[in-house]
C-alpha cells in the first residue's frame, strides 16, 4: 500500500444515508454523460463527472478493467459492481457536500487562511516522500487522487472538525454527568494506566480448551503447552506470552480483557470465549495503581462525557442538515 493510501483516514464525519431516487438520463455522447447531474443537495449539483473523480470510483474502474477488459461497459455484471461503488460513493459526496455547505454558513475558516492551510498540509504529504515529486504523484494517481481532489479531500478534513465543534458547541457535561461517569469508570483515571502481563493458548473449541485447562491443571508447563496447542502462531514463539496489557487497550477482545483483569497473579483461568476462539489465560504480574480524586481528574472526565453526547447529537444534527438539504438523487444518471 502507498503512503497515500495509508496516510489517507477516513473521516469523521458521520453517517447515516438514504435510499433516494430520481429522474431519467438519456444518454448521448461521454461528455453530456460527465455533465449529467447525479444529485443536488440545497439545489447544488453533482455531476456524473465529479462522482466519477472520487478516488474509490476511479479505484474501482481500474479494478475492473483488469477483470472485465477494457470492454467492462457491455459486460452487466462489471455495471453492476461499478454502480454498487458509485451509489455508496455519492452518498458520502452527498454528506461531504453537506459539510462544505455548512463550513461556508457557519463560517468556520477564513477562505485565504483556509487555503494557506490545504497548502501547508499538501505540502507535509510531499515531504512524506522526501520531495521526490515523481513518486509523490505516481502515488496520488494510484490512490485514484489528481491533484486537486487531493486537496480537495485536505480541505474537507480541515473543515470537518471545525463545523463539528461548532454546530456542538453548546454541549457540555453537567456535575451530575461528570459524577456518574466517574463511578462507573474509575478504572481509567488511576495515576497510572493499570496493566497485566499475560500469556494465553488460544484453540478453536471448548472441549480442546477443557482439555488444555486439565492438562495444566495437573503440572504441564504453560509455555509448553501453548506451543503444542495455541493456534496463535505468533504468541507460540514466545510460549503464549503476551507482555504488558493496559487494562483499557482498544486492540485487546474486551472479554478477553476483563476475563485477564480477575485473575490473581500465577493464576490460569477456565475457557474463556471471544470472536476469535477459546483461550486459556494466564495472569503472570499485575501493576495496579490508586484511583486519583475526582477533583483532580474532573476536566478529563467532563471532556469524555461531552465527547460521548456531541457524538450522539452529531447524528441528529446531520439527520436535520439532510432533510433540510432535499437531497435529490438521479439514479438513471449512475
Amino acid at each position: 500500500m502507498s503512503k497515500i493510501r495509508k496516510m489517507v483516514a477516513s473521516l469523521v464525519i458521520g453517517t447515516m444515508f438514504f435510499s433516494l431516487t430520481g429522474c431519467n438520463l438519456i444518454k448521448k455522447t461521454p461528455e453530456s454523460i460527465k455533465k449529467s447531474t447525479v444529485a443536488k443537495v440545497s439545489g447544488e449539483k453533482i455531476t456524473r463527472g465529479e462522482l466519477d473523480d472520487q478516488p474509490e470510483v476511479k479505484r474501482k474502474i481500474e479494478e475492473i478493467k483488469a477483470k472485465y477488459g477494457k470492454d467492462y461497459e457491455n459486460n452487466s455484471k462489471a455495471k453492476e459492481e461499478l454502480a454498487e461503488v458509485r451509489k455508496s460513493t455519492l452518498n458520502q459526496l452527498t454528506i461531504e457536500k453537506i459539510i462544505l455547505q455548512k463550513a461556508d454558513e457557519l463560517k468556520v475558516e477564513d477562505e485565504k487562511k483556509l487555503k494557506e492551510e490545504v497548502n501547508k498540509q499538501y505540502d507535509e504529504f510531499k515531504k512524506a516522500y522526501n520531495n521526490d515529486e515523481k513518486k509523490f504523484k505516481e502515488d496520488l494517481t494510484k490512490a485514484g487522487f489528481t491533484d486537486d481532489t487531493f486537496k480537495n479531500y485536505i480541505k474537507l478534513r480541515v473543515l470537518a472538525p471545525k463545523v463539528y465543534e461548532k454546530a456542538l458547541k453548546d454541549i457540555k457535561a453537567t456535575d451530575k454527568e461528570i459524577k456518574e461517569y466517574y463511578d462507573t469508570n474509575m478504572l481509567e483515571f488511576t495515576e497510572k494506566p493499570n496493566r497485566v502481563h499475560v500469556a494465553h493458548i488460544l484453540v478453536k473449541t471448548e472441549e480442546e480448551a477443557k482439555k488444555v485447562k486439565e492438562r495444566l491443571t495437573k503440572g504441564e508447563d504453560f509455555a509448553k503447552v501453548a506451543k503444542e496447542t495455541s493456534i496463535d502462531t505468533a504468541a507460540n514463539e514466545k510460549g503464549g506470552d503476551l507482555g504488558f496489557i493496559n487494562y483499557n487497550d482498544p486492540n485487546y477482545d474486551k472479554t478477553f480483557m476483563t476475563s485477564a483483569q480477575v485473575l490473581k497473579e500465577g493464576e490460569v483461568s477456565n475457557p474463556v470465549k471471544t470472536q476469535f476462539g477459546w483461550h486459556i489465560i494466564k495472569s503472570i504480574k499485575k501493576e495496579e495503581y490508586p484511583v486519583q480524586k475526582l477533583d483532580k481528574v474532573k476536566d478529563q472526565v467532563a471532556k469524555k462525557v461531552a465527547d460521548g453526547k456531541k457524538q450522539t447529537k452529531w447524528q441528529e444534527v446531520l439527520k436535520k442538515w439532510q432533510d433540510d438539504s432535499k437531497i435529490k438523487i438521479y439514479e438513471k444518471n449512475i
